[in-house]
């Protein structure tokens, strides 16, 4: 099955446990409905996360967030660029724009085993996650509970889509296994508005992993780029957003197009935005090269084979995350 690139502008809505647990029709019917929504690189899932979860996951993030300047820059890893610990306002810079970003961020991973491979070549990021938890006792439990708990559901999201793709639905699995997902915890200071504006608050992009989920946000603001231009991402109440990155679409030869987005505050929007997304990545060695079937006279080779770990390493400086060589100062 393909999806039709750009022909859509609607992001539907699905539901994950009707997929796992209908009968044929059901399952095939979300599948259908994933493939035609990621037209526009975005889809919302019902889900079956905990609430309770999630309520105490964002109540100590926005607890981290109103901790003073200098005990949320005592949790900077020098050297991780972005992959953990702590990164300060004005310095995520999307890879189109000069102006960086106007959020902060809390980023963590989980630990690998001791000794394994991907460990070794990246310490900082597969070793302990930092976290405030001198700061704040008890957080590194609840967060690594929100890391597993999503990582789970984007998982099962891929099998959906390697349905949809024909090649099966565990076609992610191993190369899921021990990846480099990632989860990032978003403060979008407040900002006033001028009359009859909106103020950019992360300028437009394209995350770099496979799929992202965003299970919650506390107010409005992601915009999704389509042909008929931005739309409001509004998904239903108890369902995640999940977003189309560049390494799924190489290897789907751009079948599936990455999910461009943005976010604002629109006029009169007033107070903080908190968000907490999760991205999804495949190991390090793994090499993106197009699915075959992704390949046809429609959609004529595009992407040339490259590892994982390069391709996320170029968007790393493309996106000023890179600390002793920052594109943007």
């Amino acid at each position: 099955m393909a999806v039709q690139n750009g022909t859509s502008n609607a992001i539907l809505d699905v539901d994950l446990l009707t997929f796992e647990q209908g009968n044929a029709e059901q399952r095939a019917a979300v599948v259908d409905g994933v493939m035609r929504s990621l037209a526009t690189g975005f889809v919302y899932v019902a889900h079956d996360l905990s609430e309770t979860m999630l309520d105490e996951a964002y109540a100590h993030l926005e607890a981290f967030f109103s901790l003073p300047q200098e005990r949320k820059d005592a949790y900077v890893v020098p050297g991780s660029h972005g992959a953990t610990g702590y990164t300060g306002l004005l310095t995520e810079t999307a890879a189109i724009s000069d102006f960086p970003d106007f959020k902060e961020m809390l980023n963590w991973t989980e630990e690998l085993p001791v000794g394994h491979p991907i460990r070794e070549a990246e310490p900082l990021r597969f070793g302990p996650p930092v976290l405030p938890e001198a700061d704040m006792a008890g957080v590194t439990k609840v967060l690594l509970e929100f890391h597993r708990q999503v990582l789970g559901i984007q998982k099962r999201v891929l099998r959906i889509i390697g349905a949809g793709l024909g090649v099966g639905e565990s076609y992610f699995d191993t190369m899921t296994e021990f990846g480099s997902s990632l989860t990032r915890a978003i403060h979008y200071p407040p900002i006033e508005t001028s009359p009859g504006e909106q103020y950019v608050w992360a300028a437009e992009h394209g995350d770099i992993n496979l799929i992202t989920a965003l299970p919650r946000a506390t107010a409005a603001g992601l915009q999704v780029r389509t042909n008929n231009g931005w739309i409001d991402a509004t998904p239903p109440e108890g369902a995640a957003i999940i977003n189309t990155g560049i390494m799924l679409e190489h290897l789907t030869n751009g079948m599936i197009p990455t999910g461009i987005h943005q976010v604002v505050a629109a006029e009169g929007q007033a107070g903080d935005r908190y968000s907490v997304v999760q991205f999804c990545h495949p190991t390090p060695w793994t090499i993106l090269t197009p699915i075959p079937g992704c390949v046809n006279d429609e959609y004529p080779l595009r992407y040339p084979a490259i590892s994982a770990a390069d391709l996320l390493a170029k968007v790393i400086w493309e996106i000023n995350l890179v600390e002793d060589g920052r594109r943007v100062s």
